[in-house]
C-alpha cells in the first residue's frame, strides 16, 4: 500500500485520532492544514535577510546552544545523522552535519532558513513537537508527507528562561537501516541536550543573580530559581514551575527565597541547592574563588560570606 494511500485509509477510520498521537496529527495535517500526504515539494526556504532576521531574534537562543549543539553532534554525526536548531515557527536557524552528508540533507529540505512547521510539512518531528510541545520521535513512515518517510527524527521542545517555548531540537537520519531501538538511544540524549540549553539560557538571562537548584532529585536537576539580592525569586525555569506548581510561562511573581522554602525541612533542602551550587561552580573552577564568583554572578566577598554561612571550607569543602 502507498503512504498517502496508508494516511487516507487512517483518516477514514473515526477511531484512529483517539488511538494514536501520530493519527491525530495526521488529522490536522489533512483537515485543518489542509495538505496532501502525496506532495513531492520541499519545504520552504527563508531569505537569507529573513534567515539573518530570525537568528537576530533568537541571539541567546543560539548562543547558549552553540557548544550544546556541538557536543550533540560529537555523539550522533558519525551515524550519519544531523543536528538542528529551529525556532519556534519551525524554521532551521542552526545545523551540524558533515560535508559528505549535507547535499543529502539539503535535497531533503533538512538546511538552514527551511521551515519544517506542522502546518507547512504535516507530522514531523520538528513541526509536531512544536505543537504538541513535548518530546517524541516520528520514525519513517509516520511522517505525513510520503516523501518525508526515509528520514527519522527525534526532538524535544526547548523552553526560554521565561518558561516559553523558543524552538525545538531535533536529530534527523535517513539512514535505511536507523531503527526505532537507535532512535531510543539517541532520544535520550536529545532530551538531556535541551535541557542543558534550558539551562544555560536561564543563567545568561539572570547572569546577575544567585542561581539556586531548587530540586533535590536528579529529576529536578533543571529546576533552577533566580534569586537577587534582596533573597527574591525573580526568575525559574520550566521545571521549577512545574515542581512548585506556578503558571507554566511570563514573569514569575516575586517571592521571599526563605518564604518559599520554609515548612516540612525545605528550608534546610534550599539550603542544600545552594551549598551544591557553591560546590559546583568551585569545583568547575578548579579552585579558583575568582572564577567560581563570575560563575555564579557574584563577587568574591560575597562567595566568601555564602561559603561561612553555608559551612563552606575556603577549597569549597
Amino acid at each position: 500500500m502507498r503512504h498517502s494511500d496508508k494516511v487516507l485509509a487512517t483518516m477514514e477510520s473515526s477511531q484512529s485520532a483517539a488511538r494514536s498521537r501520530i493519527a491525530a496529527s495526521w488529522r490536522r495535517s489533512m483537515e485543518r492544514h489542509g495538505l496532501d500526504p502525496a506532495t513531492q515539494d520541499i519545504p520552504v526556504l527563508e531569505t537569507a535577510s529573513e534567515l539573518s532576521e530570525r537568528q537576530e531574534r533568537a541571539g541567546l537562543l543560539r548562543s547558549a546552544a552553540t557548544s550544546q549543539l556541538d557536543h550533540l553532534f560529537s555523539l550522533v554525526g558519525s551515524s550519519g545523522c544531523t543536528v538542528v536548531l529551529t525556532d519556534t515557527d519551525g524554521v532551521i536557524l542552526d545545523q551540524r552535519c558533515s560535508d559528505a552528508d549535507a547535499p543529502y540533507f539539503a535535497s531533503w529540505g533538512l538546511q538552514a532558513g527551511a521551515n519544517w512547521s506542522e502546518h507547512r510539512e504535516g507530522t514531523n518531528g520538528i513541526g509536531t513537537c512544536l505543537v504538541e510541545e513535548r518530546h517524541l520521535i516520528v520514525h519513517r513512515d509516520q511522517h505525513f508527507m510520503a516523501k518525508n518517510t526515509a528520514m527519522s527524527c527525534i526532538d524535544s521542545p526547548i523552553y526560554g528562561a521565561n518558561g516559553e517555548l523558543v524552538g525545538a531540537l531535533d536529530v534527523s537520519s535517513a539512514r535505511a537501516d536507523q531503527t526505532e531501538g537507535f532512535n531510543k538511544l539517541i532520544s535520550a540524549t536529545v532530551a538531556q541536550t535541551a535541557r542543558q540549553i534550558e539551562a544555560e539560557t536561564f543563567r545568561s538571562t539572570f547572569s546577575k543573580d544567585r542561581i539556586v537548584i531548587a530540586g533535590e532529585s536528579k529529576n529536578e536537576q533543571n529546576a533552577l530559581v533566580a534569586v537577587n539580592g534582596d533573597d527574591v525569586i525573580v526568575g525559574a525555569t520550566r521545571a521549577a514551575r512545574k515542581l512548585f506548581g506556578w503558571k507554566l510561562s511570563g514573569t514569575v511573581t516575586p517571592v521571599a527565597a526563605t518564604d518559599l522554602f520554609v515548612g516540612e525541612g525545605t528550608h534546610q533542602g534550599f539550603e542544600r541547592g545552594e551549598k551544591a551550587a557553591l560546590v559546583k561552580a568551585i569545583t568547575r573552577a578548579g579552585g579558583n574563588m575568582s572564577e567560581a564568583a563570575k560563575a555564579l554572578g557574584i563577587g568574591r566577598a560575597t562567595l566568601y560570606r555564602r561559603m561561612k554561612r553555608l559551612g563552606l571550607a575556603r577549597d569549597g569543602h
